[in-house]
């Protein structure tokens, strides 16, 4: 069963229909939305601020979630999936955004919706990233527009397929 722990009053909260695996830790100000799935080894840390995910939402395996005291928060649209090992700090991600493997987003981060951040990107603090752009590299920088349907549908994909993954794990 996951580590879900109270701090400071606050008791992660979990939408209907998600999956947290056996090992995941949850901490304090959380709130997920339904059907989403938060993987092996991931930490979601709202202990020093809090931390809202949408509906339909893979945080996938070895990730954490955290933000800064006083600061900052993180916040996460619906269809939005972050890859194995994924670091979010204090950003903020709309919806239907795909985030690759290893990427890690600082604090004051703003992600647009219909975007891609390539895998292993390092996505500097206060940076800002318009709807439907594909941004890569250490640091992040804009790489391209994408055709936002094309963009929209491939990350639907991906979050549809996750959505799939867990009802495996629901059974």
């Amino acid at each position: 069963m996951a580590l879900i722990r109270e701090v400071r009053g606050f008791t992660p909260q979990i939408g209907n229909n998600c999956f947290l695996a056996e090992n995941c830790t949850l901490v304090g100000d959380i709130v997920i939305g339904d059907y989403c799935s938060i993987w092996y080894n991931t930490v979601i840390r709202g202990d020093v601020n809090s931390i809202r995910i949408g509906d339909r939402v893979n945080i996938q395996d070895n990730s954490v979630l955290h933000c800064t005291y006083g600061e900052t928060t993180v916040t996460i649209g619906d269809n939005v999936s972050a890859g194995h090992n994924v670091i979010i700090h204090g950003a903020e991600i709309a919806s239907n955004v795909l985030i690759g493997m290893g990427a890690i987003l600082m604090d004051k981060v703003t992600v647009g919706e219909n975007s891609i951040i390539a895998a292993g990107s390092v996505v500097l603090e206060g940076t800002v990233i318009e709807p439907g752009s594909v941004f890569g590299g250490v640091p992040a920088r804009f790489i391209k527009k994408v055709d936002k349907s094309k963009a929209r549908e491939q990350i639907m994909q991906i979050a549809s397929k996750y959505t799939a993954y867990t009802k495996w794990y629901l059974k």
